[in-house]
């Protein structure tokens, strides 16, 4: 069964319109501004573990079509991202730079989040067809950089629930598997190289 990419682009979109109309209704609790922050943080979060599930997918099915919409969401995942920080600097520190700078430098959970962002930039900007093509092989080892970034999403939301750790547990967790059915990959791939 083939998604459309109008459907994927519509489902994607589904979290914002929903929380956007909580907020503008009042339906987000005593704190909408932080709660419209971190939920868009969860759905990057959740979006960027689906992207990096693709492949095993692929691999495990033979669903092969689904190759078609890596791109995409991994670009939903920046857009979450982007929206997730643009709340954080604009609602919640008000644009001061010396307080978002103190944050970056003095609170754990909120450099690793700045980190994975930072990594997250290259990747966005080259997602090109262009620049694929430009890039060709490099394209490839620029891009491994998102799993790195994950293990930093990750970190940044262990880090900043603090008590109750059960919800990041289990993004490490699929994380993990992620990682290592990659790592699995690989080592196979070696060893018939090897052979």
């Amino acid at each position: 069964m083939e998604l459309g990419k109008p459907t994927v682009f519509t489902v994607c979109l589904i979290p914002l319109a929903c929380y956007l109309f909580w907020f503008f209704t009042d339906s987000l609790g005593a704190n909408p501004i932080e709660a419209l922050t971190r939920r868009t943080g969860d759905w990057a979060l959740r979006i960027l573990l689906v992207t990096l599930a693709v492949s095993p997918i692929r691999r495990l099915t033979g669903w092969y079509w689904l190759g078609r919409y890596r791109r995409m969401l991994g670009l939903f995942a920046f857009f979450y991202v982007s929206v997730h920080l643009s709340l954080y600097l604009s609602l919640d520190k008000f644009f001061d730079l010396s307080e978002i700078f103190d944050d970056v430098i003095k609170r754990p959970f909120i450099t690793a989040g700045f980190a994975a962002f930072i990594l997250l930039l290259p990747l966005a900007a080259t997602s090109t067809n262009k620049l694929v093509e430009i890039l060709q092989h490099r394209w490839v080892v620029l891009h491994r950089l998102v799993y790195l970034a994950a293990m930093l999403a990750v970190l940044h939301f262990w880090w900043m629930v603090k008590i109750d750790t059960r919800e990041p547990a289990i993004y490490a967790s699929i994380l993990a598997g992620l990682l290592g059915f990659r790592l699995i990959f690989y080592l196979k791939a070696r060893a018939r190289e090897f052979r």
